[in-house]
């Protein structure tokens, strides 16, 4: 199988509950019988959704793709607290919910959006003195993590329903890479003096990739490929510059090649339709960033 898949690509999985991000990768290396996969975007065991996944040469290619915005749907449980921000945490504090005005609500959400500072949950996977943040919590120890800038192009409320000292609100949003949806039902439980915490999360879209093109384990068990080829990847998302075979092989050594006046990082393409390589200018020098067919790789 690993020879199929030189030199790697993406695959755009559709993750179920209960599963870590881990986890799917560790599926994935089975099924695609490579070690060589990683991916972009931590989704929490709880959550669903879009995850793309790097295999082969395309597992650095990640750190390079337009991965943002962030799209989901989720649900907002409002009248409770919880140590996780999550249905997975114990309550921390709760208020009465079932009466909180559409308009209040509504108003909480609007404040929400456009760009913060916004404190990242305690269980999130930052690292704090080289540990994760969730691992230090479980075991106790109190984890303080400074606010971080965020944008929250979309908070939309798209449907609430009324329970038993509850309100629970359908949301969509639509933010920036490392902003936390559990802070999102945390700060807005918070703001309207009720408590709130997530009960559901779902995600939709990452940059241009969306739920259309994920495939769950179950249908890459019965057919274990790429979503898209690494050639297919970088010549979708990048710009590029045609290069000679010389060329190609001085940006396979790691050289640089006269500038051509593309701003932006783009894509080296060689006579074979081969991407070879993402370059950035500068100095009247095009040097590569990341070199995608490495000489003797």
């Amino acid at each position: 199988m690993t020879a199929a898949l030189a030199p790697g690509g993406l695959v755009v999985v559709d993750k179920p509950a209960g599963m870590t991000s881990h986890d799917v990768v560790a599926r994935l290396r089975r099924l695609l019988g490579t070690r060589r996969i990683g991916h972009a975007g931590t989704l929490d065991p709880m959550a669903t959704g879009v995850l793309v996944c790097g295999v082969q040469r395309a597992t650095k290619l990640l750190a390079h793709l337009p991965l943002e915005p962030k799209v989901y749907r989720a649900t907002v449980r409002l009248g409770m607290s919880t140590d996780t921000d999550d249905a997975e945490g114990e309550r921390s504090y709760g208020a009465d919910a079932s009466a909180v005005a559409e308009q209040e609500i509504l108003a909480g959400i609007a404040d929400l959006r456009g760009a913060s500072e916004q404190v990242p949950s305690t269980v999130s996977a930052i690292k704090v003195d080289g540990k994760r943040a969730y691992a230090l919590a479980r075991a106790g120890e109190q984890v303080l993590l400074p606010a971080r800038p965020v944008t929250v192009s979309r908070f939309e409320l798209l449907a609430l329903r009324r329970g038993d000292g509850v309100t629970d609100l359908d949301v969509l949003v639509e933010c920036s890479g490392g902003t936390y949806v559990r802070a999102l039902a945390r700060d807005l439980g918070a703001a309207l003096r009720v408590g709130g915490h997530l009960t559901a999360l779902r995600r939709t879209r990452v940059g241009p990739y969306g739920l259309d093109v994920a495939r769950t384990l179950e249908e890459l068990s019965a057919q274990p490929r790429l979503g898209a080829e690494l050639d297919e990847v970088v010549g979708t998302v990048f710009s590029h510059r045609a290069v000679d075979t010389q060329q190609a092989w001085v940006l396979a050594h790691g050289g640089s090649l006269p500038a051509v006046g593309l701003i932006a990082t783009h894509a080296a393409i060689d006579p074979n339709g081969h991407a070879i390589a993402l370059l950035t200018e500068r100095d009247g020098h095009a040097r590569p960033v990341l070199v995608l067919r490495p000489a003797g790789d």
